[in-house]
Order: structure tokens, then sequence, then C-alpha cells
């Protein structure tokens, strides 16, 4: 039973969206409070989120067809800010997301951590065209409508430069795919083709179609290939791709083993479908395939047989979702060296007890060698988090027996001097990370509980807050490649 007698505190999330054709940005404010009664373990949860601006949509600025234009990008986010009436050292949270054919050019990453360092301090800058998949889904609606209905639902962000797939049962995530499909795959000028992208090329000599830059924009073979991408699309989402489907993928194959019901599409291409902002003119103005792609999905009669499920935001569904949903909070039961937040990028390193504390310490050393091994196996110094479930029941003895252990693995890091960064499962990190802090250890300590990670997650730790908790942002941090 919430409190309402406690005091609300406001964080100030931004997420920042910059694909294949558009950029934009959204402001909100996070209300959190202690869930818990006065009498209980303290429980800091954000229980309301309120969108308070939303920017225009702009062209994506690029220096040419493999470099974009940093100094640009930083003009529009300033600017919109100063529109939102904030300032960058007000944003506590949120992310910079690079999406689509935008993640491949030469300079993404490096403009990605001088935005992070520069307009705000967020907690995620991040290319990963999984995770795109995963936050398009939760600013389109379907994420939460998985809750609501028994349906198997694939989320399809369909960009300028891909279609980003998420499949969710019950918020449950099933699986991601991401396919060389969207809009500015083919642009035109001059009622002529101004470029053809390379995954179109390949296509192209796979379908044995001629299709040349100079052409008209109304050839036969443009609708060919935007014929194709649906029927590709189709069998991706069924799991029945063929050899030329491989032309399309962009990564993985489609890693869901169950039967999609339901489909949402959000992105630039669900906005030819619904026109949800058809009153922005500059989003009327298409010099690609984007129309003619959206026609053929709506027109494919296999497509057609799944159920359709309109987005509450179409062209603005991924940085709805950076902005709203890509930040958690740790437990207020927490162990931090607020001099050393925030932490950003630390690889995750999962050890399961199994409700067996002797036989998980029997194992531990060994376990925490391979942690070392993964992430640092060229002894550098790289830190990583250690996140611990599974614990038993345990007494004072057993959590100095498992602090002890503690110590003990993490002096054989290449830097033993590297803070400790544990993360529990359960309510166990305020009194682990104090018994650490009680048997002097000479690294800093950070300890919080209540998050969610697994191997291969990275995560970010943001500086402490007013009630006592962190914002952590889990994630998969990747790049990808045309």
């Amino acid at each position: 039973m919430i409190n309402l007698n406690q005091k609300k505190e406001t964080i100030i999330s931004a997420g920042i969206d910059i694909g294949t054709s558009t950029t934009k940005l959204i402001i909100s404010r996070f209300s959190l409070m202690n869930t818990a009664g006065t009498t209980l373990v303290p429980r800091i949860e954000i229980i309301d989120k309120e969108i308070i601006y939303k920017s225009p949509i702009f062209r994506t600025p690029l220096k040419d067809t493999s470099t974009i234009h940093v100094s640009e990008i930083e003009k529009i986010i300033r600017a919109e800010y100063a529109n939102a009436g904030i300032t960058a050292s007000q944003i506590e949270t949120g992310a910079v997301i690079i999406t689509g054919e935008t993640a491949t050019k030469h300079n993404a990453k490096e403009m990605l951590h001088y935005l992070s360092d520069e307009v705000g301090d967020f907690l995620v800058a991040t290319a990963g065209p999984d995770l795109e998949g995963i936050i398009a889904a939760k600013g389109s609606g379907a994420y939460e409508y998985s809750t609501r209905s028994k349906d198997i639902i694939a989320n399809i962000d369909i960009g300028g430069g891909t279609a980003n797939i998420a499949v969710y049962r019950d918020r449950v995530l099933l699986g991601t795919c991401t396919m060389h499909i969207g809009g500015r795959l083919i642009e035109f000028e001059d009622e002529k083709i101004k470029s053809i992208s390379a995954p179109v090329q390949r296509l192209l000599v796979a379908l044995r179609l001629s299709l040349r830059v100079g052409d008209s924009k109304t050839a036969p073979a443009i609708q060919l290939v935007t014929q194709f991408m649906a029927e590709s699309l189709n069998r991706v989402l069924r799991n029945e791709t063929n050899e030329i489907d491989q032309l399309l993928l962009l990564g993985h194959s489609p890693n869901w083993k169950e039967t999609v019901d339901t489909i949402v599409l959000s992105g630039g291409i669900a906005e030819c479908v619904y026109g949800h902002e058809v009153k922005d003119k500059r989003l009327a103005q298409y010099d690609d395939i984007g129309p003619e792609l959206a026609r053929e999905l709506q027109g494919n009669k296999s497509l057609q047989s799944f159920k359709w499920l309109e987005p509450i935001e179409t062209v603005r569904a991924t940085v709805l979702g950076a902005g709203t949903q890509t930040t958690e909070i740790s437990g207020a039961t927490i162990q931090i060296s607020a001099s050393d937040l925030p932490l950003k990028n630390l690889p995750v390193y999962s050890f399961n007890f199994h409700s067996n504390l002797e036989q998980g310490l029997a194992e531990f050393d060994g376990e925490i060698r391979k942690a070392t091994d993964m992430y640092d196996a060229s002894g550098e110094g790289q830190n990583f988090a250690l996140y611990i479930s599974e614990l038993p029941y345990m007494g004072f003895r057993d959590i100095q027996k498992l602090s002890k252990a503690i110590i003990h693995v993490m002096e054989k890091r290449s830097d033993p001097l590297l803070p400790i960064v544990l993360v529990l499962e359960t309510d166990h990190a305020k009194v682990i990370g104090q018994t650490l802090l009680a048997m002097s250890v000479p690294q800093s300590v950070i300890c919080i509980d209540q998050v969610s990670v697994d191997h291969g997650d990275y995560m970010d730790i943001g500086k402490e807050l007013d009630s006592g908790v962190v914002p952590v942002v889990v994630k998969t941090l990747t790049f990808h490649s045309s």
C-alpha cells in the first residue's frame, strides 16, 4: 500500500533516436515513491511517467554516405532542450539510441560516447538492433498489450534502413530479428533513382533483376523488390526463411519458437500506413520507397492473415521507448560509493547459487576466474559486475563466509583495486555491502539489488538519487555492420 503522505521524487529522462532517415527527441519526468508500507523494507518504484516534451522530427544530418554530422546532431539536441526549457545538467537518465543504417556509419560509436558526455548524463548509448526492437515494442504499445492478450505479439519497427522485430508473450521476450527492410534502401531525386543500398543490390542479383542509379523511380523492378521484402518478412515471422531471405537478415536468424498471432507495425513505414503524424509536412515528403513498401505490406495476403494491431506510436515508437522505458530503479537497501558513480558499460557475469551456499562457494573461485578471462583477457583492468542469484536463507556467519569469498576472488583481478560491483537478485545488497566494508576491503563497494541481469548483458549504474536509490539500465551493447 502506498503511503500518500510520502514525498515524491522526480527525475528527468531524455530519449534521443538518431535513425537512418530521422532524428527525434522526447523529454519525460519520472515520479519515484516508496511503495512499501512505513514499517516495511523501503521499495522505491517509478509510479508515474509523464512526457513533457516531444521534438519535431528532423532529417538525420550526414556529412556524406558514411559519416554522421556530429555537430549538427548536437545543435538539434541543444536547441530542443532550450525549447523544452531544460538544460543538459538536468538529465539524470535516458538513452541515446542510434538506429538502422545510421549505426553502420564509421563514426557512430564515437558520436554516441560524445553525446552521452556532452548533452546529458545518459545511462545508455547503444546501437544494438535487438535492443532497438525491444525499445520500439515498448514505445509502440505492443509490450504492454501482450499482458492483456494471450496472443504471441511481434512488434515490427520499420524505418529508413532496417526492420527490428521483437516477439512477446505476456511481457516475456521470446525472440528478436533484424532485417534489411526500410524506406531509404532505394532513394529518389528528380524522378530518378539516386541510390541503391548494398543489401538491395545483393538482392537484385539474387532475383536476377536489373535496376541502376539513374533509372526511373517507376521502374518495375522497384515494386518487385518491395513485394519480396513483404513476402520475406512474412516468412521470417513464420520462421520459414529460404536462402534468398538470408540476404535481408542483419545478424542472427529469427530465434523464437512460438507461432506469432498478432503483429504491430511501428517506425516511419508504419507512419505511411497509419498517418499518425500527417500534420507534419516534413513527414509527408518522401523521396524513397517508403510509401510503396507500406502499400506492399498492407496488400500482402500472407501478412494480412495475422491479426493487425494499431500502435499507439508509429515513427516515435523507439524514441518514446528510449525516453520512458529503458530505466529501472534499484532497491533502497543498497550500499554504494557515490564518488564512483555513474558507471557505464559494465559487462555482467552471472553466478547462480541454486539455493546451496556450500556447493556454490566450492565453484565460486573457478567461475569468477572465467569472468576475468572473458572480460579482461589482456589484463588491462576491465571491471565487471557480478550478478548473484538464488542465494539460500543466510545467517550472519553465512553472510561473512560469502563476503570473504567475494574478497578473495576480487583480489585476483588484474587490477584488484577496481570497485567491487555486485548485483543481487534479492534484498541482500546492504548487508553484504556493509559486511565487505566492515572487513576493511581496500576497494570501494557498489552493491545493488532488485535488478535482473544475465551473461552477455551490460549495465549502467547512475548517480544516487535523493531517495537513496540509483537508476539502472540493463542493455546489450552491440554495433552492427552492413
